[in-house]
């Protein structure tokens, strides 16, 4: 059985900028720990990234999974697994919340991970946990770090 795992943090930057990391899925391997290479399979009507390759690289397990997003107004991203060579279920959401006039965002994480090998239910809330502030601490550099001004940056 899959379990639930969340956890919030706080960016010092409105939510249209912190939506706008989320959602440049080419930059995925600049802040996140495990992802190595991301592709767009699929957009939405609205240019959105629907259905996502992600290849992960985290020491001890390699993957690649197939995510579909769906996006929630502006505020809000949820994403279900659809492939994977390791895990039965990755069903997760950012939710973002402003704060202070706008210019900070609580953001909170979501996730439900299931694998298909035999776990112990603390050990998957453990990684679950492990994920889920990796993935809140590097979405909170790069958002705070400010816009990006490296060369190549807004080509695709």
């Amino acid at each position: 059985m899959a379990e639930h795992t969340r956890s919030s943090i706080t960016i010092d930057a409105a939510p249209d900028a912190v939506m706008t990391v989320i959602a440049d899925f080419d930059r995925y391997p600049e802040w996140t720990g495990e992802v190595r290479r991301t592709e767009v399979l699929e957009a939405d009507g609205q240019g959105r990234a629907a259905r996502v390759l992600l290849v992960l690289d985290a020491k001890t397990i390699r993957d690649e999974q197939t995510l579909a997003y769906t996006w929630a107004g502006p505020h809000e991203v949820r994403w279900t697994l659809e492939r994977s060579q390791m895990l039965r279920a990755l069903d997760g959401a950012y939710l973002l919340k402003p704060l202070a006039g706008g210019e900070r965002t609580e953001v909170t994480y979501e996730l439900t991970v299931d694998v298909k090998i035999p776990m112990l239910g603390m050990m998957k809330r453990k990684m679950e946990k492990i994920i889920i502030e990796r993935a809140l601490d590097g979405l909170k550099k790069r958002v705070e770090s400010g816009p990006d001004t490296s060369a190549g940056s807004g080509t695709d």
